[in-house]
């Protein structure tokens, strides 16, 4: 077999994580919100961190960072990635707080360097990426 004839996997989308999935494919980045402490969250988890709560809202990020780590992915994680290596991962430091990790697009990236992220269509799914502001 052939990796162009292996799909990608799958974005399944839960009651917890379907919020999410569904504001990506409109190009828009949630977090979730705890309704207790206030406190926001990225990815989608069914516990507050900072105070166990269950209860949560869904608040849209700015998609605005700074670089806060990046590593190149020279193996792939699943066959489907094969063509694709090496590619860049960068994990961001939101505006509004959480880190948020994706693919990177352009040169090397830079600790600290502002960002902006938006959502690629693929197959049956979106990539978060992240890009020079």
């Amino acid at each position: 077999m052939t990796t162009e004839s292996v799909p990608r996997p799958l974005q399944v989308s839960t009651d917890l994580s379907r919020p999410y999935w569904e504001a990506a494919r409109e190009g828009r980045l949630l977090l979730q919100q705890c309704s207790i402490c206030q406190a926001l969250r990225h990815y989608p988890r069914l516990l507050c961190s900072h105070c166990h709560s269950e209860d949560v809202t869904w608040r849209e990020a700015s998609r605005r960072g700074q670089v806060h780590s990046w590593t190149v992915a020279h193996h792939p994680f699943h066959p489907s990635f094969s063509a694709e290596v090496p590619y860049t991962l960068v994990t961001v430091d939101l505006e509004e707080g959480p880190r948020a990790l994706g693919r990177w697009i352009g040169d090397t990236p830079v600790l600290g360097q502002r960002v902006v992220g938006r959502f690629e269509r693929r197959d049956a799914g979106v990539d978060l990426v992240f890009e020079k502001a």
